[in-house]
């Protein structure tokens, strides 16, 4: 795996990891249905494997074209 794999990987989990807090803080500041921002990201990161997709796998393949697509719907190793 390439350095620049390892970063991208780094990036989407860092992303995951604030839409989780965001989504925490937005439901203690703001009201508890801001939770089902926590739930939906839930739900796509479980179905992800089966799916092969990711919004920001997929927005980060087209950020960072040089490196390995990653969750782009193929049937590929990642």
């Amino acid at each position: 795996m390439q350095q620049k794999d390892i970063i991208k990987i780094r990036v989407h989990d860092g992303i995951v990891g604030l839409i989780y807090l965001g989504s925490v803080a937005s439901a203690d500041q703001f009201g508890i249905s801001f939770i089902w921002i926590a739930v939906a990201t839930a739900i796509l990161q479980i179905l992800s494997p089966v799916t092969k997709f990711c919004p920001v796998y997929t927005i980060l393949n087209r950020i960072m074209p040089d490196s390995t697509p990653i969750q782009n719907g193929s049937k590929d190793k990642y």
